[in-house]
């Protein structure tokens, strides 16, 4: 069906629905541009998002890099990252393939239907123009009908007048057929403007608007058709993107999925893992022996004065039974000595694993020298062999720097390792000790040759109390006591806080008090001066009785 035969008479039908038509467009291409800036704005904030949550430099030697869980959100903000470039691309292909090819056919499409109905309205006025020319012949033949009838009656009137002359009748008579004669001429004139008027509103009605009305039917059909297209492309614009979204949705489940709980525990413990034992239990301290050897001295009146004491006594100390606390600020060694025994272990292999890797790259360098240097002594046109020799040189330096240093480290590394085994069997010594060391007897006491109860050798002594680790701020004072056996030190020790004494790597000290349980070992010099040392940190050797 056609617009030319079923809508000849709604011209202006016709008129409003193309114009609605081409608004239909204008709307829906503010509709894309809209949806384009929400989903420009919408990626932009959530790269800022990615942004403003990721790390300003990743790299593998980052602690928190050692989390599966840390590595897992990394790979989502990376992921989110990509699905923001393909909104960024949906943005883009909407711009480029929708808003701007619609905005260009919609200026073609104006143009169109302006032309259309301009041809429509000149069509209409070489019709009305017929109509006119139709309309003054047919006047004129009526103006000169009327005007011969006239004529004819005064002719008849003056033949029939007594009074009148021959003249006056042949007068009449003359300007009767002079009327009848313009009459002919008007009549022929109005037949002829009749059949071209009739001719002409055929051809504009059958014809001419006919061909303007299809005309502007195929233009609106196609119209529709690129608005069609249009509609789909807007879907297809997505569509496309979908499977790398879906790719990215995929990888942020993946990264989900990679997360490793007992792993990320398992690089907690390789990373902080200190080597230390934990502190033993604490022993009983039977204050009532103190009584009891008081009232036996008085009893016999062996008790004249007051016991001796030595001038030299333990200053006050903090007893470290909880390794929680705050720390003192450690100074760094180039060995890692400040560290303890596990972690110094880690971080020289680590060391010497950096150094290999640098070695081989300065390796690698001095060969494609040495190669260079080769090609410029056959070929001296491609360049001077001596010009090569300083950075051959350099390179064998660093070369030689390099193995000493890895060299240096792996002795340190086996100095270490030494002294973990060393640590060890000296802990598994001194675990069979206490095994075979006597336990307290039914009345909650103290066996008499217990060695937990050391006295002086004055009898008027008495026992020695050992200092109560109940908790990390408790202060002690005790009397000089008689050592029970000797310590060792494994590691050189500074002994920075109150009631410690530094220690060489080496180094035989009295052993005075053992380690009750709070990581801490009483030791005392050759010259007298007595403190703590870290138990872990010397190998201890009791005295027989």
């Amino acid at each position: 069906m056609e617009w030319g035969s079923e809508l000849w008479d709604q011209y202006d039908i016709i008129d409003r629905q193309t114009q609605w038509g081409i608004d239909l467009i204008e709307k829906y291409v503010k509709f894309v541009k809209d949806r384009t800036e929400i989903e420009q704005s919408y990626a932009k904030q959530l790269r800022t998002l990615v942004k403003k949550y990721s790390p300003k430099r990743v790299s593998k030697e980052d602690h928190e890099m050692k989390f599966s869980q840390y590595q897992a959100f990394i790979n989502i903000l990376n992921e989110l990252n990509d699905y923001a470039g393909q909104r960024e691309i949906i943005a883009e292909n909407l711009m480029q393939n929708i808003f701007a090819q619609l905005l260009k056919y919609l200026h073609e499409n104006k143009q169109e239907r302006k032309m259309h109905l301009l041809e429509g309205r000149k069509a209409q006025q070489n019709l009305e123009t017929s109509f006119k020319q139709l309309d003054n012949a047919k006047r004129r033949f009526e103006r000169d009908c009327k005007e011969a009838e006239k004529a004819m009656q005064n002719a008849e009137k003056a033949d029939h007048d007594i009074n009148a002359t021959k003249a006056d009748v042949e007068k009449a008579k003359q300007q009767a057929n002079l009327r009848n004669h313009m009459v002919e001429e008007s009549k022929n004139e109005y037949a002829s403007q009749l059949q071209k008027y009739n001719k002409d509103q055929n051809q504009f009605y059958f014809v001419e608007m006919p061909h303007v009305f299809n005309k502007l039917q195929e233009m609106d059909e196609k119209r529709i058709q690129k608005l069609c297209e249009a509609y789909k492309m807007f879907a297809d614009t997505e569509r496309q993107v979908m499977p790398i979204i879906g790719k990215c949705l995929d990888g942020m489940t993946k990264a989900a999925e990679s997360v490793n709980e007992s792993g990320d525990s398992q690089v907690l413990i390789e990373a902080h893992k200190s080597g230390f034992e934990r502190p033993g239990e604490l022993e009983f301290e039977d204050y009532s022996q103190m009584i009891n050897r008081t009232s036996s001295e008085n009893s016999i009146g062996s008790l004249k004065s007051e016991p001796k004491t030595d001038q030299r006594t333990i200053g006050k100390s903090k007893t470290k039974r909880w390794p929680f606390g705050k720390k003192n600020k450690l100074i760094v060694s180039e060995d890692f000595s400040h560290l303890p025994p596990e972690q110094r272990r880690k971080k020289l292999q680590q060391k010497i694993e950096d150094l290999n890797k640098e070695l081989q790259k300065q390796v690698d360098q001095s060969e494609a020298l040495d190669k260079m240097k080769d090609v410029y002594q056959r070929n001296p046109q491609m360049g001077d062999p001596n010009s090569l020799e300083p950075r051959i040189m350099e390179t064998n330096q660093q070369i030689e720097r390099l193995r000493n240093e890895i060299q240096k480290y792996e002795m340190w590394l086996a100095d270490a390792e030494a002294k973990l085994v060393s640590r060890n069997d000296s802990f598994v010594q001194y675990t069979a000790h206490c095994e075979r060391s006597p336990s307290l007897n039914n009345n909650g006491s103290h066996d008499k040759e217990s060695p937990d109860t050391t006295y002086s050798d004055d009898s008027g002594q008495e026992p020695l109390v050992q200092p109560s680790p109940v908790s990390e701020f408790d202060d002690f004072e005790d009397d000089l006591a008689h050592p029970i056996g000797s310590s060792t030190a494994l590691y050189p020790f500074d002994g920075n806080s109150e009631g410690t004494i530094p220690m060489a790597e080496g180094e035989v000290l009295q052993l005075i008090e053992e380690d009750k349980g709070d990581g801490w070992t009483r030791v005392r010099r050759s010259d007298g001066e007595e403190g703590y040392v870290p138990t872990s940190y010397v190998k201890i050797t009791l005295s027989r009785k």
